[in-house]
């Protein structure tokens, strides 16, 4: 569309089948071709992209900014229902239906046991090279009605990491493992293959934050500073 090379970087790499609604990515551009097409960039890009995909704003930025690496937090949001009837046919493409009746206070007294910085090798489909030590910084479960919601904020979640944790809390929901279990996995170095991956279809990534500009290279330094367990 821009008749020019445009290499995107995004701020998390989501699983198939996950939601974003608070996806960013950055791209170096031509400052001529950004200034000619940014009155109809977004109107454009309606044009040619799928209608799952909406790309709702587009803005200059320093050039110290990376969407991965200048990335704060990236904060995500799982949601699921264990009603009979299922979810609302209007949320069936980010709510998961759920067969059993689970503990929300036993799945939250589990996860506030999970955050800090960890090693949460665990929960994670180990990649070469990457680290699996992560902080998290929020794990809260809440039960509105039918909808359970566990809500999860990170400085950075490594693959599968948000699924594999809600895996965990609900076995601890439904009763089959105590609220210490999954912490308990903390102190494995490798995957752990008794804990559940819960669907794809009912996590959604919502938010990604960022420092001030003065300070996004220093962020991005820190980030790509590689993590080992203490």
């Amino acid at each position: 569309m821009l008749r020019c090379d445009v290499d995107l970087t995004v701020a998390g790499r989501t699983d198939a089948g996950v939601h974003a609604t608070g996806q960013v990515a950055s791209a170096d551009l031509p400052a001529a071709v950004f200034a000619q097409q940014e009155g109809r960039l977004l109107r454009r890009l309606r044009g040619v992209l799928p209608p799952d995909v909406a790309v709702t704003g587009a803005r200059v930025v320093p050039a110290a900014f990376d969407a991965r690496f200048s990335a704060l937090g990236r904060h995500y949001v799982y949601r699921l229902t264990d009603a009979d009837s299922g979810p609302p046919p209007l949320r069936r493409a980010d709510t998961v239906g759920w067969p059993r009746q689970v503990d929300a206070g036993a799945m939250q007294l589990a996860a506030g046991l999970l955050l800090g910085e960890q090693d949460f090798a665990a929960y994670c489909r180990r990649r070469e090279g990457a680290t699996t030590i992560r902080t998290l910084l929020a794990l809260d479960v809440a039960r509105a009605g039918d909808l359970v919601t566990v809500a999860a904020s990170a400085d950075a979640f490594c693959h599968s990491m948000v699924r594999s944790l809600v895996g965990a809390l609900l076995a601890v929901g439904e009763g089959r493992r105590p609220p210490g279990w999954p912490a308990g996995l903390l102190s494995r170095t490798t995957r752990a293959d008794d804990v559940p991956v819960a669907a794809a279809g009912g996590l959604t990534l919502v938010r990604v934050d960022y420092p001030a500009d003065h300070a996004l290279a220093a962020r991005a330094r820190v980030t790509r500073a590689r993590r080992e367990p203490r």
